[in-house]
């Protein structure tokens, strides 16, 4: 084949794929007038009510079934994330998404909104995760998203404590592989005096500080964003974080990839006001309060284990009720709707203090 005829063909290629690039915009602009047409029906429906546009259940039942009829060659990761974009970016022309997230910028948290968001999202950075909470519960955002759970450092404890005294619902989960990357300002080179990460992080490269930088003084800070913000403003200050922050603080990352597990993940909830519908594979949590006497765990278990409903975490939390009083917060394979749940909690009902419904929602896609 001669140069020219390979330069035709590969014109000819070309041609195809704009033409094909021609029709996805047409039907993406078509299906964003039908989220239109759909917000406008919902809205003639709610009779003068708020209505509700963001429908966990429903979107995730679309992306499971658009991954299980993927035939490739494009992976489900990416299939996943385009058509994520595409619901975000639709959705927002319906109504903008507010959404409170741990900041500032460029936190795991921030990464784990825009993966389960999507990008057209109204991120709202927020100090703490009190600040999350108050936030949605006010209605000045419609969701937050928080960290619970590390896999190599466990539950995240504070934010299981504000479901104590909080009304909001669990409406979603997210899983992100975390990567941390040790950064600095380029004049820090090898001069660094002091590491700062959030709490949780610092834990998860402990043994990688151990060998590298034993006698630095390790330093909390609220966020991984902000310890990149402290090295910003310090030459001899370094920082563990994500690239994103790396990026957006203009940082030198000197060592890449440093936690201890190299399959390190961190699950998020989504906090908001409504009940989310079944989806077809959902996860729900609750918060048990027993008397303190011999066998309480035994009797929240025992009914879960005699109807075969698998439990994913158990934690348990000191209680606002008095001194050695505990709560146990149980997350379960299942909906609140599903009859089995339902004849399971009426059971762990009767021996309770207390059985509360921290939320049901979809299970975090795994890809």
């Amino acid at each position: 084949m001669t140069d020219e005829s390979k330069e035709m063909d590969l014109d000819e290629l070309r041609q195809k794929i704009d033409a094909i690039d021609q029709k996805l915009l047409v039907l993406i602009n078509d299906r964003a007038s039908y989220a239109l047409q759909v917000a406008e029906a919902k809205t003639a429906a709610s009779d003068g009510a708020a209505p509700v546009f963001y429908r966990p259940d429903r979107e995730a039942r679309v992306l499971r079934n658009l991954i299980s009829q993927n035939s490739g060659p494009m992976n489900t990761e990416n299939i996943a994330l385009i058509f994520r974009q595409i619901m975000s970016a639709c959705l927002a022309l319906e109504e903008p998404m507010r959404v409170a997230y741990l900041g500032p910028e460029g936190t795991f948290t921030q990464q784990a909104t825009l993966k389960h968001f999507g990008k057209a999202v109204l991120g709202q950075p927020m100090v703490t995760v009190d600040d999350i909470f108050r936030e949605v519960a006010s209605e000045n955002a419609h969701y937050g998203v928080v960290p619970v759970e590390n896999s190599s450092e466990g539950v995240i404890s504070h934010t299981l404590d504000n479901f104590l005294s909080s009304s909001l619902r669990i409406c979603g989960e997210a899983e992100l592989r975390v990567h941390h990357h040790l950064m600095a300002l380029p004049v820090a080179g090898g001069r660094v005096e002091k590491i700062y990460s959030h709490q949780q992080t610092l834990g998860q490269c402990r043994h990688w500080l151990d060998s590298h930088y034993p006698n630095v003084p390790r330093i909390a800070a609220s966020s991984n964003a902000q310890a990149a913000m402290m090295a910003k403003e310090d030459g001899k200050t370094a920082a563990i974080a994500g690239e994103i922050a790396a990026q957006i603080y203009e940082l030198d990352i000197l060592a890449r990839n440093i936690e201890d597990q190299v399959d390190n993940t961190t699950r998020f909830i989504i906090v908001g006001r409504e009940d989310v519908a079944a989806s077809g594979c959902d996860k729900t949590s609750i918060m048990v309060s027993m008397e303190n006497k011999p066998g309480a765990l035994f009797k929240v278990l025992e009914p879960f284990h005699r109807s075969g409903v698998s439990l994913t975490s158990i934690e348990t939390r000191p209680s606002n009720a008095g001194r050695w009083s505990y709560v146990f917060f149980i997350d379960f394979e299942g909906h609140a709707s599903d009859q089995n749940i339902q004849d399971v909690l009426k059971v762990v009902d009767r021996d309770a203090l207390e059985v509360k419904l921290l939320g049901s929602y979809p299970r975090a896609l795994r890809v």
